[in-house]
C-alpha cells in the first residue's frame, strides 16, 4: 500500500513529465499553450511602444502584461518544483531566459520602463524546435554551437588584434587630421576607425588631408579582408564539427518508467529497465 509521501512524489513526477517532456498529449498541449502565451506577450510588449495604441489601450496592455508575468512566474516555480535537478535547470540556457523574462515587470515597479526588457521572452520560442520534433534543426544548432565553441580562442585573438589596430589607426588620424576635421580626440579617431574598418561608413567624420585620406584608403581595403577572417574561422570549424557531432549524437527519448533519457535513435526498449520507448 502506497505511503502518504508517494502521492506528492507521483504528483510531481506527473507534472514534471507534462512540463519538461513532449511525448504525451498533455505535455504537447502544455507546450503549445505556452508558446502561444509567449507570442501574445511579446506582441503586447511591442504594441505598448506604439504611442497611438498605448494611449488608447494602456489599461488593457498593462493588465495583459501582469497576467502573462504572473502565469510565467507560476510556470517557473512549477519547473523548479518538478525538475529532477533544479540547480541544473536554473543555470541552463532556458532557465536563465525563463527567469529574465519575468523579472523586468517586477523591476518596473521601481524603475519605470524596465518592462520593455521582457521582450527577451521571444527567446523562449526556441522551444518550438523541441515541441514539434524538428530534430533536424536541433541537430544543426548543435553543430553550430560546437563550431562556435571550438572557434572562441581564435576569435578572441582576432578581436584583440583588430581592437589594437583600431586604436593605433585612431591615434594616427588624430595626429594627422586634428580637431579641424572632426578628429578632436583619440577616442573620436578610434570611433572613425571602427566605422570605416567594418565598412559601415556613416560619413559623420571624414579626413580632409592627403595623409588622412591615404590612411583611410588602407583601412577601407583592409576592412574587406578583416571581415572575411571570422567567417573563415567559423566555416572551418563547422566543417570539422559536423561529422563529429553527427557521430556522437543520440536522440533524447524519455523512459516513462525509470526516466532515463539517453537512447540510440533506433532503440525500441529502455537500456536500463526494458520499458518500451515512445516512437517519434
Amino acid at each position: 500500500m502506497p505511503s502518504s509521501t508517494d502521492a506528492p512524489k507521483g504528483w510531481r513526477q506527473h507534472l514534471g513529465r507534462i512540463i519538461f517532456e513532449t511525448d504525451t498529449p498533455a505535455a504537447r498541449a502544455f507546450d503549445v499553450a505556452l508558446l502561444i502565451a509567449i507570442a501574445l506577450s511579446v506582441i503586447a510588449v511591442c504594441l505598448e511602444t506604439v504611442k497611438g495604441i498605448e494611449a488608447d489601450y494602456h489599461r488593457l496592455l498593462f493588465i495583459a502584461e501582469w497576467v502573462f508575468t504572473i502565469l510565467f512566474t507560476l510556470e517557473y516555480a512549477a519547473r523548479l518544483l518538478t525538475a529532477r535537478r533544479p540547480g541544473r535547470y536554473v543555470w541552463s540556457f532556458f532557465g536563465v531566459v525563463d527567469l529574465l523574462s519575468i523579472l523586468p515587470t517586477y523591476i518596473s515597479v521601481l524603475v519605470p520602463g524596465a518592462q520593455s526588457l521582457i521582450i527577451i521572452r521571444v527567446l523562449r520560442l526556441v522551444r518550438v524546435f523541441r515541441v514539434f520534433k524538428l530534430a533536424r534543426f536541433v541537430g544543426e544548432s548543435e553543430i553550430l554551437i560546437e563550431a562556435m565553441r571550438a572557434s572562441r580562442e581564435k576569435i578572441i585573438v582576432f578581436i584583440v588584434g583588430v581592437t589594437s589596430f583600431t586604436v593605433v589607426v585612431g591615434a594616427l588620424m588624430f595626429l594627422i587630421e586634428g580637431g579641424e576635421s572632426g578628429f578632436s580626440s583619440i577616442p573620436q579617431g578610434i570611433y572613425w576607425a571602427i566605422v570605416t574598418l567594418t565598412t559601415v561608413g556613416y560619413g559623420s567624420i571624414e579626413p580632409s588631408t592627403t595623409g588622412g585620406r591615404m590612411l583611410a584608403s588602407v583601412v577601407m581595403i583592409m576592412g574587406y579582408g578583416i571581415i572575411a577572417v571570422p567567417t573563415g574561422i567559423v566555416t572551418a570549424e563547422l566543417t570539422r564539427a559536423k561529422p563529429v557531432v553527427r557521430a556522437e549524437r543520440i536522440l533524447d527519448r524519455h523512459c516513462s518508467k525509470c526516466h532515463d533519457h539517453s537512447h540510440e535513435p533506433d532503440s525500441l526498449f529502455c537500456r536500463r529497465c526494458g520499458q518500451e520507448l515512445p516512437t517519434h
